[in-house]
């Protein structure tokens, strides 16, 4: 009898940790401990939730997609004539301003204000809502600098900005159809030299960062991802762009050699389209040697 009595009390202790039933014979000690262990594996499962859910899945755009650059009240290009490189649909709607329009090499069509464009807006606008209602699998605090850390798929949220400063890696794991979603409350803004690097099998077309004012990428940074912002959009000088600029209520604003290519448009540097660029290049080029071959035959003289 007493075997038995041992053989069911041990059976009781399996029972009681898997049902978490605090019954005899544990002692004080013994449940105090328990719980701390219950209490660190809830932990450990806030954390891991965002991988035993389901995949994010990228933000439909609709036919905003078919834009490099959409605005609302205007697009400014600064610059040298052929100095900013756009590879897709540029337009801007109620104002269709576009100031500097002979500093863009367009390898697009430019919509302007017409219904393209307006079409484009309407689906900006349903995209962006999606975006800001996804359910964060990740919380950051007010300001947060996300540069610097290496992110896995999935909706990363600030109530408040977010920063990059240095190098922001978004790593697939080797998953060619991971997204990543950014949702900052205010704004979005990117140190001069900052770089979005895509690894492991990142595509920059899932890439999406909703911001909830407007958006600033740094001098000479290197981002990737499509900008959904419901105010307005700088890119300065010498900054790269694999992705969109789609700002639903404000400007997009450009500065020198600022460059737009989203993703499934870098097939059309191919051929004609680096020809091109090239050509531009080289003519620029050429005209600053030429430039500096003046000033010093003005200077022996």
């Amino acid at each position: 009898m007493k075997t038995k009595h041992t053989i069911n009390a041990s059976a009781l202790r399996v029972r009681a940790l898997v049902t978490g039933l605090n019954i005899a014979p544990f002692t004080a000690r013994q449940r105090a401990k328990r719980v701390s262990t219950r209490l660190a594996a809830t932990a450990a499962v806030i954390c891991l939730a965002p991988h035993s859910m389901a995949a994010t899945t990228a933000v439909d755009l609709g036919s905003a997609s078919n834009f490099a650059v959409l605005a609302g009240s205007g697009i400014t290009a600064a610059g040298t004539v052929n100095s900013v490189p756009i590879y897709g649909d540029i337009g801007s709607s109620p104002t269709a301003t576009i100031t500097g329009l002979g500093n863009i090499v367009l390898f697009g069509t430019n919509q302007g204000g017409n219904a393209v464009t307006v079409l484009g807006k309407t689906d900006l606008n349903i995209a962006y809502v999606d975006a800001a209602g996804r359910t964060p699998d990740t919380l950051y605090g007010a300001g947060f600098d996300i540069g610097g850390l290496s992110l896995e798929s999935g909706v990363y949220n600030s109530t408040s900005s977010l920063a990059i400063t240095g190098n922001l890696t978004l790593d697939a794991m080797g998953d060619s159809n991971a997204v990543w979603i950014f949702q900052a409350g205010s704004t979005l803004i990117t140190s001069s030299g900052s770089n979005v690097i895509l690894t492991g099998g990142a595509k920059a077309e899932n890439v999406f960062w909703q911001v909830g004012s407007s958006a600033t990428l740094g001098t000479n940074s290197q981002f990737s991802g499509s900008v959904l912002a419901l105010t307005s959009i700088t890119a300065d000088t010498g900054t790269s762009v694999d992705g969109r600029l789609l700002a639903s209520n404000g400007a997009v604003t450009m500065g020198a050699t600022t460059s737009i290519i989203p993703e499934p448009s870098i097939s059309l540097l191919a051929g004609t389209g680096l020809m091109m660029l090239l050509g531009i290049r080289r003519r620029q080029a050429l005209t600053a040697g030429c430039d500096s071959s003046a000033r010093l035959s003005r200077r022996k003289s």
